[in-house]
């Protein structure tokens, strides 16, 4: 149904739920037990919520606010306005207040749902200014028991509003579903805003109905399939897998206890299809490096041999060149005595398939992961094109692409090298802004920002952000994102900026990796007391310089790295540092931290 001109997204939704019943649709970890929702409990859920949202006054097309952690509640919510035929605007649940007045504001949001008592404190800090709001609905009440507002109202008491109105008018929700057509907006996403205030990308129904289709079927899932959910729901690339992808085919999405939990309930639910941003993956590698490198001496030779014959192999498979039968018999051996017990350890004995996106990795975690037998393959896209425009498909990853284009899209580079993309998935606009949405799309074709190359077997490669291309006092052009991929293979650091746009050489300012430098400087017997004397510390400078030493050998010289400093603090999202998947925000930083980069031009 997915593919149906005419589908929408609560008809798809519907036909999962009469297919699947009473099989479990929803798992959620709380107080140390999973707990089952079916099908039939979660579209008997939405049902409620749907007719009571419509009953308070949703118009179709009206916007409804999201702010919280994933949970059951979030896509529940999600699904009953979509059958309202409202439109979601989801919110980080670290974002300030102003942020989430912004969104609420901007996008004229009637209802705004919130987790918990944090969330709505961010609401009551901007409540004037919002007065289009028709009501707050909390869904985690701890520390609101005595909480009474005329404008607040708890979940629950929503659920029991729309108890009475599914008996009273029980065929409201089924004539709303009705008047939903393929082409009206479902979701407004917001940007990161990394250059300047966030837009609210419009994707309708065809292009989220679309894009459940293509991720379940470019490497096929099935009802069998497990995932685990824990980016953020307000991010495409989570939506992708705990809504879009999971009513398309019907799999069971599991929600983690909390974001320090990730890591168990990994090993617990052992998922079969894996997806995070880089830095989850960066995270688990060097984790693995660091307590390899405390293994005693005859644990650390026999892994450093099972690794090198498992890059060995991953190298030439990621080349398209054949394996020889003598590696594939070590490679069985390396896999039985090492990768397998490890890949249990990290809960990822069940994955089929594991996916990268929001951002670039380092071709060295992906081949790390190749090498000891996660499939993990990096995917390509932006959430004006719903997600994801190209994939790596099972047994054909290409070392350094980013994969061929999904089934339905085209792909073709401009005079400049900007990668243009025409596919179902390509946004309506951008909301409230023609002018944005008139650069953006021309002539159907979306210009996505980032610069590109495709080889002639149709692997896309991603050079870097147009913007972001770095030209030298000497007239050279270097791609720093290619750069800073290097150096964040290091387990030492975190995230790297590359400079010298008009200097005479490069520099880098570094992001540690405190965790892991924390243990070295123990290790080290390094002394420091707060985290800038971390950074400052002589034995951590040498530490940071002999990585990027080794990262210079793999440049050309005009690449390399002359000098870097470490950044004296960490960084947030909440002081708009970096993004809430991580990405830290070039333009703020190259502002903020001036002082420091011409200190190393001095």
């Amino acid at each position: 149904m997915q593919n149906s001109k005419n589908s929408t997204i609560p008809k798809v939704f519907r036909a999962a739920v009469l297919k699947y019943g009473d099989r479990v649709a929803i798992r959620k970890k709380a107080y140390g037990l999973w707990h089952d929702i079916s099908w039939n409990e979660y579209f008997k859920q939405t049902q409620r919520i749907a007719s009571a949202l419509i009953s308070m006054g949703l118009e179709k097309s009206d916007c409804v606010s999201i702010i919280g952690d994933n949970c059951p509640e979030w896509v529940v919510i999600n699904m009953s306005v979509q059958c309202a035929g409202g439109i979601v605007a989801g919110i980080y649940a670290t974002n300030a207040w102003q942020q989430v007045e912004y969104v609420v504001s901007h996008s004229d949001s009637r209802f705004l749902f919130v987790e918990n008592e944090e969330q709505l404190d961010k609401w009551l800090m901007f409540r004037e200014n919002t007065p289009g709001l028709t009501k707050v609905i909390v869904w985690d009440t701890e520390g609101l028991r005595h909480f009474k507002d005329p404008a607040v109202l708890t979940y629950a008491e929503l659920i029991e509003i729309g108890k009475a109105v599914t008996l009273s008018h029980p065929g409201m929700v089924e004539a709303r579903i009705k008047k939903i057509k393929p082409e009206d907006v479902s979701m407004l996403i917001y940007t990161s805003g990394t250059t300047g205030p966030p837009k609210g990308v419009m994707l309708t129904q065809a292009n989220l109905i679309w894009m459940g289709g293509a991720i379940t079927s470019n490497n096929p899932m099935y009802d069998t399939d497990e995932v685990l959910s824990f980016l953020p729901l307000c991010h495409v690339f989570e939506q992708l897998f705990s809504v879009m992808g999971h009513i398309a085919v019907g799999y069971t999405v599991n929600f983690i206890e909390t974001l320090d939990t990730v890591t168990d309930n990994m090993i617990e639910i052992s998922p079969t299809v894996g997806h995070g941003v880089p830095r989850i993956w960066e995270k688990y590698y060097s984790a693995i490096i660091i307590k390899m490198s405390d293994a005693t001496w005859f644990k650390r030779l026999v892994f450093n041999a099972a690794l090198k014959i498992g890059q060995k192999r991953a190298s030439l498979k990621m080349n398209f060149k054949k394996v020889p039968f003598s590696l594939e018999v070590l490679y069985f051996f390396a896999y039985l005595v090492v990768f397998r017990k490890l890949k249990e350890r990290l809960g990822f004995d069940r994955m089929r398939v594991a996916y990268s996106g929001a951002a670039p990795i380092s071709p060295d975690v992906l081949c790390f992961f190749q090498a000891i037998g996660v499939n993990l393959v990096e995917g390509y896209g932006q959430t004006e094109g719903s997600g994801v425009t190209t994939l790596s498909r099972i047994g054909n990853v290409k070392f350094g692409a980013v994969g061929q284009p999904l089934d339905g899209v085209k792909i073709k580079i401009a005079d400049d090298g900007e990668i243009l993309v025409n596919s179902p998935g390509v946004f309506k606009g951008y909301f409230k802004n023609p002018e944005e949405t008139d650069a953006t799309i021309k002539d159907g074709w979306l210009h996505s920002g980032d610069v590109g190359e495709i080889d002639s077997h149709g692997y896309l490669t991603i050079t870097d952000r147009k913007k972001d291309i770095i030209v030298t006092a000497g007239g050279k052009n270097i791609t720093p994102q290619f750069i800073e991929n290097k150096l964040k293979a290091s387990p030492y650091i975190n995230d790297a900026v590359v400079i010298g746009d008009r200097r005479k050489f490069l520099s880098s300012l570094i992001l540690i990796d405190e965790d892991n430098v924390v243990k070295y400087a123990q290790d080290h017997k390094v002394q420091f007391s707060t985290y800038k004397d971390l950074t400052r510390s002589e034995g951590i400078l040498k530490l940071i310089k002999h990585e990027v030493d080794q990262v210079n050998q793999t440049l050309a010289r005009v690449e390399q790295i002359k000098r870097f400093t470490i950044f004296p603090k960490k960084l947030y999202e909440e002081d708009g540092e970096v993004t809430p998947t991580m990405k830290v925000k070039r333009k703020y930083v190259n502002e903020a931290f001036s002082d420091l980069i011409e200190a190393m031009y001095r």
